[in-house]
């Protein structure tokens, strides 16, 4: 599959999940065999006023690539001046618009986001200019509409496509749905229907069977995955192997989910300070443990924990814990 001028060895891409898709967890998905990672979103607002918190985000390592960085805003020149910027810091693979963001700090107060399909015209304008001002792909990560009453993912995915984009998204949930219900897979079909250029699916991407039927009934290009890799990026290489040799590998074992928040953890601290990166990894570990025996004890030991020394010590005595027995 292409996306513009660029190769991807596989059809399952990382979503760019806010506050979860930094560097560290790109790196393990990546090592997972993920064809394409995305950063989490940037504010074009941010970017152009030089927010330092925001140009902290664009961090990467090369090992990363192809990677897409994302991006969103409610206004053309401050978008396009943003992914200029975005450019010429981390030259992307790929420079990925938002207009999908539900939650109400995006798509509500900023008119960002999911905000976005309720304008056409604005649509056509903000992914033109942007494609004219980056020399890689720009894609756009699109939902169903902004409620039942106003489903216009196939218009919106159009007006992409004749506005320049290489590659669309489709989330397959209106925006007042939040995360509530199930993805409407026909929605992505009927996207896919009406577009010359690859169509991503996403949503509801759980396990190996959940991929396959997505990509057999929608058509679509590849699967971008989600909420479905927290605590678990194992799930990316299950289906990349499936997807490519028919095989069925074995799930992590225990001692392998363990010595994967060493792992996270020592990527993150290899860009943030120990007291961030801590604050972080009490998600990851909980996310990967969750469901192992006495998890909900060594969760609550985790949140209390203020350093390396002290997740360490609380993991090295899970181990022996779970071993022992």
């Amino acid at each position: 599959m292409k996306i513009g001028n660029i190769n991807l060895t596989g059809k399952v891409i990382l979503a760019p999940m806010a506050g979860v898709c930094n560097s560290a967890f790109r790196v393990i998905c990546k090592e997972m065999g993920c064809a394409l990672v995305c950063a989490e979103m940037v504010s074009d607002k941010g970017m152009v006023y030089n927010s330092k918190k925001t140009k902290e985000m664009l961090y990467f390592e090369e090992i990363e690539r192809p990677i897409s960085q994302q991006i969103f805003g409610s206004d053309k020149e401050t978008f396009v001046k943003a992914a200029t910027m975005v450019y010429e810091i981390m030259h992307p693979d790929i420079i990925d618009i938002n207009m999908g963001c539900p939650v109400p700090k995006v798509a509500i107060r900023s008119q960002s986001g999911a905000a976005l399909l309720k304008n056409p015209q604005l649509i056509y304008d903000i992914v033109s200019s942007v494609v004219s001002s980056v020399p890689v792909p720009v894609t756009v990560k699109i939902r169903s509409g902004w409620d039942a009453n106003s489903i216009n993912a196939v218009e919106v995915a159009k007006i992409c496509e004749s506005a320049g984009a290489s590659a669309i998204t489709v989330h397959p949930r209106t925006r007042s749905q939040l995360y509530s219900g199930k993805a409407d897979l026909d929605i992505i079909k009927q996207v896919k229907e009406n577009l010359s250029i690859p169509v991503i699916g996403n949503g509801d991407i759980v396990d190996i069977e959940s991929a396959k039927h997505m990509l057999e009934y929608t058509k679509c290009d590849a699967i971008m995955i989600g909420r479905g890799v927290l605590g678990n990026p194992w799930l990316i290489k299950e289906i990349d192997t499936y997807l490519k040799t028919g095989k069925i590998i074995p799930k992590p074992t225990y001692k392998e989910r363990i010595n994967m928040c060493y792992h996270h953890l020592n990527y993150l601290l290899k860009f943030k300070c120990e007291r961030v990166a801590i604050l972080e990894m009490r998600s990851h570990i909980a996310w990967y443990i969750k469901g192992l025996p006495y998890h909900k004890e060594v969760q609550n030991q985790v949140f209390k924990a203020k350093n390396k020394e002290e997740i360490t010590q609380i993991l090295d005595n899970y181990q022996k814990r779970l071993y022992n027995e």
